[in-house]
């Protein structure tokens, strides 16, 4: 992870954009360094969320255009994940979108919107807004504690 806060703004879109990917990473350490080390909250919240949002979008094409044995065999999301996934869109509808950026769930919730065919505007906004909320939330901890 420092090896990406080195390349500061660059490093912290690259990391949450791949946090934000089926691929395992985390984003709030490279923020959280960039934060302690002065790098402007405004843009380290931007740059995050830009990245962050993205790679949602590609899990949303992975969507739309993937099987689910594709995603299985080479992607690794089981279709229990996919079916829990859509049983919360079931249950809480599009304003699950919202939960985006949680660990675990969102990444599935981001596909199976793609699979679902959720009106594109509609998902970006959604995801947009949980994914900025969620990083105003970890920059103003990181600053203030």
């Amino acid at each position: 992870m420092e090896i990406l806060a080195e390349y500061s703004y660059w490093g912290l879109f690259l990391a949450s954009f791949l946090a934000a990917t089926i691929l395992p990473f985390s984003s709030e350490v490279v923020l959280g360094y960039l934060l302690t080390h002065d790098f402007s909250p405004y843009v380290t919240v931007f740059v995050a969320t830009t990245g962050n949002v993205l790679g949602s979008v590609i899990n949303y094409g992975l969507g739309i255009l993937s099987s689910r044995i594709l995603l299985n065999k080479f992607f690794r999301i089981s279709n229990l994940k996919i079916g829990k996934a859509e049983s919360r869109f079931e249950k809480y509808g599009i304003f699950s979108l919202l939960f985006a950026w949680v660990p675990v769930i969102g990444d599935p919730l981001t596909v199976v919107a793609g699979i679902l065919k959720i009106n594109f505007i509609v998902f970006l906004f959604l995801v947009s807004i949980g994914k900025f909320l969620r990083y105003i939330f970890v920059s103003w901890a990181v600053l203030t504690i």
